[in-house]
């Protein structure tokens, strides 16, 4: 029998769902106003900004400062350099965050707690515990100035993260289908990609996109690692603008509102990919 709803709770309700929606308002405009502030900011000229300040409409469009970073760091260089760090760690951390994590959860390695604490543990770490043997490993190895010092760096962190995540879904795989599989004559190489791997294809998603958008931003690790400037990525790209004593506040705005370009399109591009794996990646 349907139960009827009085009027006062529907209106309520009503009240209720405003104040979220106004709550949700002003939060969204507390997150976009550093990037409004930094949009006014990168198409004014040096001496607006100094007599106007930051937060005044420019005068005139001001391009120079876009032109000024885009010629000083070589951005083409960086962006090439950030796509291709921050892709490979994606592909490769995620790999090996579903091997590590189809051991531990379906081929239920022994001590299987304790390694996953383990992994929890890595992703505590400050980097900057980490980077003085990371530093004198890559010296060690012939991997000093090198993109790929940066990779492999990242892929054992983020997969870290990736193996913790994974490992307590796969934890829950359905037996009957690992069963089946084995009755059917599958391999453990055939069951993990024929059978695990179509199932938490939508998670793998998401992890791939996390790994490439962390990556991107990284900035302490490069910035030790990669010390010439045509290794460089773009986040050191933007420190290099600032001096000891001066800095240049339109053309830093104007690289800023460069360099975040493409991570924005990136994110448009793949935000259905993001919102399919969030809402479909649980093992049913």
């Amino acid at each position: 029998m349907a139960t009827e709803v009085l009027p006062g709770a529907r209106h309520r309700r009503g009240v209720a769902r405003w104040f979220v929606l106004v709550g949700a308002i002003l939060v969204a405009v507390a997150i976009l106003m550093p990037f409004f502030i930094m949009l006014l900011n990168a198409f004014k000229s040096p001496l607006d900004y100094s007599l106007n300040g930051p937060l005044s409409l420019p005068h005139e469009i001001y391009t120079k400062g876009l032109t000024t970073f885009w010629n000083r760091v070589d951005f083409p260089q960086k962006l090439l350099n950030s796509i291709w760090i921050s892709g490979a760690v994606a592909v490769l951390g995620t790999l090996l965050s579903l091997l590590n994590a189809y051991a531990i959860g379906v081929g239920r390695v022994k001590g299987r707690l304790l390694v996953v604490s383990l992994f929890l543990l890595a992703t505590m770490l400050p980097q900057e515990a980490l980077i003085y043997p990371l530093f004198t490993m890559a010296q060690q190895v012939g991997l000093s100035n090198s993109p790929w010092s940066v990779i492999i760096i990242f892929t054992v962190i983020q997969s870290a993260f990736g193996t913790y995540l994974l490992a307590s879904v796969l934890g829950t795989f359905p037996k009957a289908l690992l069963e089946a599989a084995a009755l059917d004559g599958a391999s453990r190489w055939d069951v993990l990609w024929k059978v695990v791997f179509p199932v938490v294809r939508p998670t793998l998603s998401v992890l791939m996109i996390f790994f490439f958008i962390w990556t991107w931003n990284e900035f302490f690790i490069p910035l030790v690692m990669l010390t010439t400037n045509d290794t460089q990525t773009i986040p050191v790209a933007l420190a290099s603008l600032q001096g000891d004593r001066l800095m240049d506040a339109p053309t830093t705005n104007a690289g800023a509102l460069v360099s975040l370009l493409p991570a924005v399109l990136f994110f448009l591009i793949f935000q259905r990919t993001l919102t399919r794996g969030v809402t479909a990646g649980a093992v049913k």
